[in-house]
């Protein structure tokens, strides 16, 4: 298929014409012979998104989501590239779920989908996976997702092991021991009641992970870091030559644990939403370089599983539909980071970590783009995401950077059509 998008501006400034023909850029052609052309005036271009934390449930969660409507929600915000999470069912720990996963993935044809297979047999923290024929089969990463590697002795063998393979570590950060609350342990905490969760119980495990990297100099890359003590470490350890990198998600710079004192369950979410003293720090190390991907975690669950008490409710909400349209709003337009900036946390960034290739626009570069909306403030509707899951607590949110449209591989994925 060929495309022509006509009057470019580009996240850079930059202002052209772009041509796409069979999946990549190309140099300029006749444009009576495109199959589609858009007038993108108005509308700001950039590579298409990449979110290496997500979670799109199948198999085995089927009636959360699918990667089919994982993979649509992702389109219709600007991604183009994703990277499943290993806590399905069967968990993602062997060649043959990663196998159906991405075979689903290219039938469904809404997304670049990049497999993260587990660490550890079943996410049990006991006998090492088989990474090396996961790697073979298509993963780019390992992890035990939503449990921390489980103690010192295995997160060693781990990183050996996986070094093995040039396969990437991600992990959850958290001393489980400590965190068995609801929400951030704070003053809000004590008024209304809900059991807290200290920051200590990431800290610590943080600081675990860095000693552990740094002894051994091999890479960690931790998850949804969220306290300010968290981004102070980091900061440290990557002072001093560790190979350590980090991300965060939108929540943890939009929202703090005050919006927890009305019981909303789509407020609730693993790591907790913090303090606004750690929102600041997470703000500052997005902006410093200390934290080097911003990613959705998205979490769909069924309506059963979050109208509950407070206390029963399963964490995570959904976010590849707000995620861009959230960074630039609360960090882009107040001035915290630039374009450019945005475009590494959200693109280049996690592609570099997981040796994905993305983020170019160069002549012969795939054809991944996504166009958004910087100049029209927009009202969030949750009826209108494609998701499954409807756990947002941004509904009627107004944002800025809603997207146009999305192409990957030359294919259109996306398209605003009002």
């Amino acid at each position: 298929m060929r495309i022509v998008l006509e009057n470019c501006s580009l996240y850079t400034g930059e202002k052209k014409d772009l041509y796409i023909d069979n999946g990549v850029f190309v140099e300029a052609f006749d444009k009576a012979s495109a199959d589609k052309t858009y007038d993108l005036t108005g509308k700001t271009v950039f590579p298409g998104l990449v979110d290496m934390h997500c979670h799109l449930r199948e198999p085995g969660f089927e009636y959360r989501e699918t990667i089919l409507t994982g993979t649509m929600s992702a389109a219709k915000g600007g991604i183009t590239s994703v990277c499943p999470m290993p806590n399905t069912k069967p968990v993602c720990d062997n060649a043959a779920v990663v196998n159906s996963i991405l075979r689903k993935a290219e039938e469904a044809g809404y997304c670049r989908v990049y497999p993260i297979g587990a660490c550890s047999k079943g996410l049990e923290g006991k006998e090492l996976a088989e990474m090396g024929l996961m790697k073979e089969a298509g993963i780019v990463a390992v992890s035990d997702d939503g449990k921390p590697i489980k103690n010192a002795e295995l997160l060693r063998k781990v990183l050996e092991y996986s070094s093995d393979f040039n396969i990437p570590v991600l992990d959850h950060c958290e001393v489980q021991c400590i965190a068995e609350g609801a929400m951030n342990e704070s003053v809000t905490s004590s008024c209304i009641g809900i059991k807290g969760i200290p920051t200590a119980a990431e800290d610590i495990m943080i600081s675990r992970d860095i000693i552990m990297s740094e002894y051994l100099n091999i890479p960690i890359h931790l998850c949804h870091v969220s306290t300010k003590g968290g981004v102070r470490m980091i900061r440290e350890a990557k002072a001093r030559g560790v190979k350590v990198t980090a991300e965060t998600c939108p929540h943890y710079f939009t929202l703090t644990d005050e919006s927890c004192e009305n019981y909303d369950t789509n407020f609730k979410m693993n790591p907790p939403l913090r303090s606004p003293e750690d929102l600041a720090a997470v703000i500052e190390g997005l902006k410093d370089g200390t934290l080097d991907c911003i990613v959705t975690d998205h979490a769909p669950h069924h309506q059963d599983e979050k109208e509950l008490e407070f206390s029963l409710a399963n964490n995570g909400i959904v976010g590849f539909e707000t995620s861009f349209a959230l960074t630039y709003t609360y960090l882009v337009k107040p001035g915290h980071i630039t374009l450019e900036k945005l475009v590494d946390l959200m693109c280049k960034n996690p592609s570099n970590i997981l040796s994905l290739g993305r983020g170019g626009m160069e002549i012969g570069d795939d054809a991944d783009i996504a166009v958004f909306d910087l100049e029209n403030e927009f009202v969030f509707d949750k009826n209108k995401m494609l998701t499954k899951g409807k756990n947002t607590p941004y509904d009627g949110y107004k944002l800025y950077g809603e997207t146009y449209l999305t192409i990957m591989g030359g294919n259109v994925t996306y398209e605003k059509l009002c």
